[in-house]
């Protein structure tokens, strides 16, 4: 078994091994479960070293026929798009479980779901075969529902059929693209570089039609403007382990989605510039809006996450080396910046019980640990020089100049509000008179302090020293933006 697939089925094992855990024994299934997870995220971190940067090929390939009839394949992957996307998963997912440690509640189910769902995550972006692509795709539908709708808040069942309800829809249409894709391929095979063929080959109507169907599908997920319904409220009721790898991980399926939708039909692409320019200004200025009117706290992380995927949408319309930069490098930083936010927001939820953001004030003084961390992943937030996101979102504008010319201006409006509403927040959770209710408010733990740190530290040191993430990425953009 080649080292993609031990990565892949690692959090299966994890599974089946905390199944056979009686679910009397929670501190057993949590070890399990954090060792399987653990496992997973050192095997992905190995993969940079023997990673040939300067190479825009698949790495690590390998392939096996999985259904000979319809021609489709066990096939698995990695370039320069993907790569940086299952470590991220891998990482976030440990960051989840880690900061799971409150579920009290049937602890086997949650963490058995948990584990599922970083199977589907690293299976989509591992995936060089769409039949193989889609069943991983729909594969995290079902353990983010069981996990929303079981362990969410009080308006999680709600929440929970709005997720699937949106998510089937786009999935429906993404469906059809890639059979009409598949109908046209003269080889009958789903796998990638086939139907790249195929689709390049049919008229520019249905090239339009079919990337229209992949928009769709994908563009619920990242959420875009104005199909984005099911996430604040998803965001909201979930237990915050959870947000953190919707933030932080599953948007990237929609983008990554983009990317590959992109590569494989460019003419449509090129067609539709105007239009996902559109778009992605108009995610990127009202996620920002309506963010700056939220007084709870994941309602304003989760419309935040419009605007910054409105950038990375924003990078990627601008189809040239430098945006396409712009936008895989913010996929990794929003990770980095979500997932923390989830987190710290989640720890100090399970300490105070609230979530308004008017019920704080002057926690610096009462939990001076997390008002560091916190006020520089607000600041990272709205692209504080030295960050990642800092880094990424001058590259996005950088190309968005360079293939839109002025209209890239609109840009900065976005930016100026998320500026306003992250540091209204900075200013209310951390300035002014203590609060008697918050006087005793514990600040982070050494393990809370440690998990939260590395987040961090990864925002502000690939900031400082981009070059690592860079590399990545670059051949393989240079090789998609040749194509335009």
């Amino acid at each position: 078994m080649k080292i993609l697939s031990v990565i892949l089925w690692t959090p299966v094992l994890g599974a089946l091994l905390t199944a056979c855990v009686p679910a009397q024994r929670p501190r057993t299934v949590r070890a399990i479960a954090l060792c399987a997870a653990t496992v997973t995220l050192m095997l992905a971190f190995s993969l940079p070293f023997s990673f040939d940067t300067a190479s825009s090929e698949l790495q690590f390939f390998e392939r096996r026929t999985w259904n000979p009839a319809m021609g489709s394949f066990y096939a698995l992957g990695v370039d320069g798009f993907s790569l940086p996307m299952v470590l991220l998963s891998s990482l976030l997912s440990l960051v989840a479980m880690v900061a799971s440690a409150t579920i009290r509640r049937n602890v086997k189910g949650y963490y058995i779901w948990l584990l599922a769902l970083e199977f589907g995550m690293l299976g989509v972006f591992m995936a060089q075969d769409w039949a193989l692509f889609y069943v991983f795709w729909e594969m995290t539908l079902i353990p983010l529902f069981f996990l929303i709708d079981l362990w969410g808040g009080p308006y999680r069942h709600k929440a929970s059929l709005n997720f699937v309800l949106y998510t089937m829809g786009g999935s429906v249409f993404m469906l059809l693209a890639l059979l009409a894709v598949y109908k046209a391929s003269p080889e009958n095979s789903t796998a990638m570089d086939s139907m790249i063929g195929a689709a390049r080959g049919l008229p520019p109507g249905a090239q339009l039609m079919i990337f229209l169907g992949l928009l769709l599908g994908f563009g619920v997920k990242m959420p875009i403007f104005p199909i984005h319904g099911w996430l604040p409220l998803a965001h909201v009721e979930a237990p915050s382990p959870v947000s953190i790898l919707l933030s932080g991980a599953l948007l990237k399926m929609g983008a990554y989605g983009l990317i590959r939708s992109c590569e494989m039909l460019p003419g449509a692409a090129l067609e539709l510039q105007p239009w996902l320019l559109g778009i992605a200004l108009i995610s990127v200025v009202y996620g920002g809006l309506i963010a700056w009117r939220q007084t709870d706290l994941k309602a304003m992380i989760a419309y935040s996450s419009i605007s910054h995927m409105g950038l990375v949408l924003f990078g990627i319309a601008s189809l040239n080396t430098t945006g396409l930069l712009g936008a895989t490098l913010q996929m990794s930083a929003h990770g980095l910046v979500g997932g923390a936010l989830f987190l710290l927001v989640g720890l100090l939820y399970e300490r105070t019980h609230t979530r308004e953001v008017g019920d704080y004030s002057s926690l610096i003084k009462v939990t001076p640990r997390f008002a560091a961390l916190t006020t520089l992943t607000l600041l990272a937030a709205i692209g504080l020089p030295g960050s990642l996101s800092f880094v990424a979102e001058l590259h996005a504008l950088i190309g968005g100049i360079q293939r839109f010319g002025w209209w890239t201006l609109l840009l900065s409006i976005g930016i100026i509000v998320s500026a306003t509403y992250a540091f209204r927040t900075i200013g209310k959770l951390f300035t002014g008179p203590v609060r008697p209710a918050m006087a005793t408010v514990q600040d982070l733990r050494p393990v809370e302090l440690l998990v939260a740190g590395a987040l961090v530290g990864g925002i502000l040191g690939f900031g400082v020293a981009p070059g690592m993430p860079l590399e990545l990425v670059t051949a393989s953009v240079a090789r998609l933006s040749a194509i335009f």
